[in-house]
Formats: structure tokens, sequence, C-alpha cells
């Protein structure tokens, strides 16, 4: 008798929605709207009351009807706000050596791969012309030397002028400037690292000609590297200098954290992006031009409320979630308005949620407002 109770009302219910809506076809959207989200509660709080009276009357009946869900219990906790990218390692100290002479190449002293310091010769260029010119300015010094010092005894004793002893002393002084710029010439046939680190390319080769600006050596320290990434420019005023970064890179199955060192100022006009770097901690595995995954957190919430991002349903332009709620002595399902102010990774930030609900995250699906559950 209750069952065809409950399918008359809805019945009647349904027929007066429909002539409802088409005898108000001239009001405004917005106020039909209205109207029929009262129907529906009221048609709601009817199905709930009937649901509750045919429980008590075939309580089997019932339990035929529950459905079994999972649920979890909603707990604040710190969510992260990121930008997930991919980037490349840099060499922050990763130099082309050239030579500051121009010449034939006589020597090479380090091939690829060797460690090198800083100031350490790699290659010298023929000299041999700069030689003999010390040799003969060597020769040149030693006799101005004894001419200055003879001069000297004189004038000490009050013999001779002292323009003498002056000129003496200016060819001497003058040889020897002579001979310590010669020696920074020699010096400039010489190429040398300007940094430690390793010999990453070689360029020359004996008996070719160079000059200042051709690329001679290629010297790369791995104790300085940078992770460089593109970053586009909806989240230019988002990421700043200092922002904690989590870093992974799985050809080496490794994961570092480091602060943000550099945020571009210029937008690249092709891609839309920035540049943001991340100075990286000394580790022997990590090489130039190997890429990771960077993930910058520019925002930290210490208390946000968040759920599974799958279980947030769209109906009717409303974003919901079911909870597991007591109803007397039954278990049943409320569906939950909330508001979406975030999504990371698999997770929402949401409101219109409290710490202690107990949200439906498995067999959320095809669920009703008020249907009993079990879990």
């Amino acid at each position: 008798m209750k069952t065809r109770l409950y399918t008359n009302i809805l019945i009647a219910l349904l027929i007066g929605i429909f002539a409802a809506a088409c005898s108000s076809s001239s009001k405004d959207k917005a106020t039909q709207l209205a109207e029929l989200k009262i129907k529906q509660t009221e048609i709601a709080a009817e199905i709930r009351k009937l649901e509750a009276e045919v429980a008590k009357e075939n309580p089997t009946a019932s339990k035929a009807r529950t459905k079994e869900v999972g649920v979890s219990e909603v707990k604040p906790g710190k969510f992260d706000y990121f930008i997930q990218t991919q980037g490349s390692i840099e060499a922050i100290d990763n130099i082309m050596v050239s030579s500051k002479g121009a010449g034939v190449i006589s020597q090479v002293f380090s091939r690829e791969g060797d460690v090198v310091t800083k100031g350490q010769t790699l290659a010298q260029i023929d000299n041999s012309l700069l030689g003999r010119n010390v040799d003969e300015l060597k020769a040149s010094i030693d006799l101005a030397t004894t001419v200055y010092n003879r001069q000297k005894n004189l004038w000490d004793q009050k013999i001779g002028t002292e323009v003498q002893y002056l000129q003496a002393k200016n060819s001497k002084e003058g040889l020897e400037k002579r001979l310590a710029t010669l020696h920074e010439q020699i010096d400039q046939f010489r190429i040398k690292s300007p940094i430690n680190g390793s010999v990453d390319e070689v360029d020359v080769k004996i008996g070719q000609n160079v000059g200042p600006g051709m690329p001679a050596f290629r010297v790369v320290s791995f104790d300085k590297l940078k992770m460089k990434a593109n970053v586009s420019e909806a989240y230019v005023i988002s990421i700043k200098k200092g922002d904690k970064v989590k870093l992974s890179f799985p050809d080496i199955k490794k994961e570092f954290e480091a602060p943000v060192t550099f945020v571009g100022k210029t937008i690249n006009q092709l891609s839309r992006t920035f540049p943001v770097e991340v100075a990286l901690p000394s580790y022997v595995d990590l090489r130039p031009n190997m890429s990771g995954v960077l993930k910058v957190i520019f925002k930290t919430v210490p208390d946000a409320i968040t759920v599974p991002v799958n279980i947030v349903q769209d109906v009717n332009s409303q974003k919901i979630v079911y909870t597991a709620e007591v109803d007397g002595d039954k278990q049943v399902a409320r569906r939950k308005v909330v508001e979406v102010a975030g999504v990371y990774g698999n997770v929402a930030q949401v409101s219109g949620l409290k710490a202690g609900d107990k949200i439906i995250t498995v067999g959320y699906q095809g669920l009703n407002d008020g249907e009993l559950i079990k879990f």
C-alpha cells in the first residue's frame, strides 16, 4: 500500500512540475529555476520520508537497496600550490677557452676528460722568436746593469756628472720594463684554463693556426650546476626568488630540494614563457644537459581541507561530493556542494566541508542524496 502511495505521489508531483513549467513559460528563466529547485527539495524530502516508512515495513527490501561504499575522514593538512615543468641542467662555469695571441700550436698538454686547475697551461703556441728576443734583451740588461753600477760608484765618489748617472739608471730600468712586457707577450702564447674543472672539448691540434676568439678548449666545472626551465607567463607574478623547488631526475632516480635562484623578467615572444633557474647541490651523477622535473611551490596553505580530485562531480553546474552521515540508526549519503580553490596533482583544495566529515571515496558514482549506504 505504501509503495503504491509512494508511486502516486511521485507521479502527481512530476505532473505538477511539468504543468508549472508549461504554465510559466512567460516567466524569466531565473524565476523558473528557483521554483523548480524548491519543488526538487520538496520531492527529495517526500522521498526520504517514504523510504523511511518503507524501510520500517520491509527491512529486508531496504537492506537490499543499501549500497556499499568506501569513506575517508576529512583532515586539515598542508596543501602546496605548485607549477610543474621540465628543465635541463647547465654548468654555471662552462667556458670556451681561446688564445690571446696568434700563431701555430706547438704543443697540446690536455685532452678530453683531463681535470685541470685555474691557470694551468692547456696548449702552447710557437713563441720561439720572442724567446730569442728575451735572450738578446737579457744580454743588454746585463751590460746596462754593469754600466749603471760603475756610474753609481763614480757618482757616490763625486766623480762624473749627475746626467751620466741618470742616463745609466734610465737605460737599465727601461730594459727591465721591456723584458717584463716581453714576458707578458710570451704568456699570451700559452692557452690557460680560467677555472678549476674538466676539459670537455679540445678543438686544436699541433701545427694548427689559431688566433684570438677562435675556440680552442671547453672547460666545465661540475662543482657549480644549475637547473634551467621555462615557465608560462601565466605564473609571472606567482614565482619569486627563494621559492622552494622539488627536483626529480628519473634517469638517476634522485630527488632534491633547492630554492629558486633566478627569475627572468623578460617574456619570450614566441613561447610566451620566462626563464627560472635553480642552483643544484653538488652530486657526482649530475651532468650538464641532463633533463629533470621541477615542481616550483609558490604557495602553501597549512590547514587546507582537501579531497581526491576524482570524487568531485560536476552536476548542474555545481561541484559536489558525497559524505556519509548518520540518520537515526542508518547511514545515508548526503550531497555536499563545494567550491574548488585549486587542483594540484591529484588533490583539490575545497570549501564547504569541515574536519571530521566522512567523504565517500569509493562507490560515489550514481549515488543519490539520502540513499542508504554501508561501509
